[in-house]
């Protein structure tokens, strides 16, 4: 394995960066596969604790909302404590509670646990994010995105097949259990391996950093494109197995194959997209992917009968565009942020994606009904709208680049970034 230099402000002067890039996409990829696990479970769960589905979701929102106020609080002192040892702390805590899940004796301890679980888990999402930006060199950035974002869609496609399986054969208790003792395997790979990276010497004070953290002009236009990148594709995921089924003429085993087959592109499709948004401008190569993006998404969500392979064909399309839209897009906005900025920034930009998503999910909810033979009525307009926010994303994107060219070119012209010289 390759060793590079580190390009962070007090990083270590080496470090084995694949490794790196392995352990910060692990966490990710538990942390989310964590809330994705849980949706197949609603069924058991309700049937274990006698609860409600309205008190399903409650539970499932406790997750992400607590992800989003505590991401937003950490974001005062985030960039005044060491990066290693804030998420080593954090994502033990994720280990623990995850395991405390599958303890869970009542309703309302599960509730408890799983509120725990994101807070935990939400903010060491932002400190992944935080730590990759500091240590990774800009001209190898895009591909390191990649890899990290990677398991967003990774885990989103695993996680629904992983829930049945494991659920049907073991049980809910089971499923968390399982995910607790790997979050504390890949705990004890990461005290290993993670090099300490010192948080940013700076005599503003907590309120300061967070004013000027929210009032930046960059700062602002990247919150605003971090939003927006979640919400389109967070429009049409939640409600595609349901429409897939009830419109699209699929049977329930065969979304597990769907999944499988997204999940396993994506996984290979991750370095060339990376590896795109290394070589090029990240405006043109996000511009490229989102236009397979719109078109899958438009056709997916107005599916109806068609032979299975044919339909594994769009639905891989939707996941590898998705997650592809990733790399270029967010190695732009980590680009784009001062160093000394860049915890708090991560930490309550993670906030405003939690934030964003929830707020497509209860839209899509609205829009979407169920005739009297079944069918989703709908959702084809669902994915207008996801259309339309994917293409606001790029003029969000193109509104960045003009404000930090240097965070999106990789020949040298994009000129010197404005926060050097502040």
């Amino acid at each position: 394995m390759p060793i590079f230099r580190s390009s962070g402000t007090d990083a270590p002067p080496v470090f084995n960066e694949r490794l790196l890039l392995f352990i910060l996409a692990a966490v990710q990829f538990t942390h989310v596969l964590d809330f994705m696990i849980i949706l197949p479970l609603g069924e058991d769960l309700m049937r274990q604790f006698s609860i409600t589905p309205a008190q399903f979701g409650q539970m499932t929102a406790v997750y992400s909302l607590s992800a989003a106020v505590v991401g937003f609080c950490a974001g005062f002192f985030m960039d005044r404590i060491p990066r290693r040892g804030t998420l080593l702390v954090l994502y033990a805590g994720f280990g623990i509670f995850t395991l405390a899940c599958a303890i869970a004796p009542t309703f309302g301890w599960l509730v408890f646990a799983r509120a725990m679980t994101g807070l935990c888990g939400g903010v060491a999402s932002s400190v992944v994010q935080a730590m990759l930006a500091d240590v990774i060199h800009p001209a190898r950035r895009g591909r390191g995105m990649a890899i990290v974002a990677a398991a967003f869609p990774v885990a989103q496609v695993l996680g629904m097949p992983a829930g049945l399986w494991i659920g049907s054969h073991f049980g809910w208790h089971a499923a968390f259990g399982f995910l607790g003792a790997v979050a504390l395997i890949v705990l004890a790979v990461a005290i290993y391996a993670l090099p300490p990276v010192p948080s940013v010497r700076t005599k503003e004070t907590p309120l300061r950093q967070m004013q000027a953290i929210l009032t930046h002009p960059i700062h602002i236009r990247g919150f605003v494109l971090s939003a927006m990148l979640l919400f389109g594709g967070a429009l049409v995921a939640p409600f595609m197995p349901m429409a897939m089924v009830k419109n699209g003429g699929m049977s329930k085993d065969d979304l597990s194959l769907m999944y499988f087959c997204g999940g396993i592109v994506v996984f290979f499709s991750t370095n060339l997209f990376g590896w795109l948004s290394d070589r090029f401008d990240k405006l043109y190569v996000l511009c490229g992917i989102s236009v397979f993006t719109i078109a899958s998404v438009t056709i997916i969500t107005r599916w109806v009968n068609a032979p299975l392979w044919v339909t594994l064909i769009f639905t891989t399309m939707f996941f590898v565009t998705m997650s592809g839209r990733f790399a270029p897009a967010m190695s732009m906005v980590a680009n784009s942020i001062a160093p000394q900025y860049r915890g708090g920034f991560m930490s309550v930009n993670a906030s405003g994606q939690q934030a964003s998503a929830s707020l497509a999910h209860i839209t899509a909810g609205w829009m979407i009904m169920e005739d009297a033979n079944g069918k989703l009525v709908g959702y084809g307009n669902v994915g207008l709208v996801a259309a339309a926010a994917f293409v606001i994303t790029l003029f969000l994107a193109a509104w960045l680049r003009a404000a930090a060219p240097w965070a999106a070119r990789n020949d040298g012209r994009g000129g010197k970034a404005k926060w050097m010289t502040t």
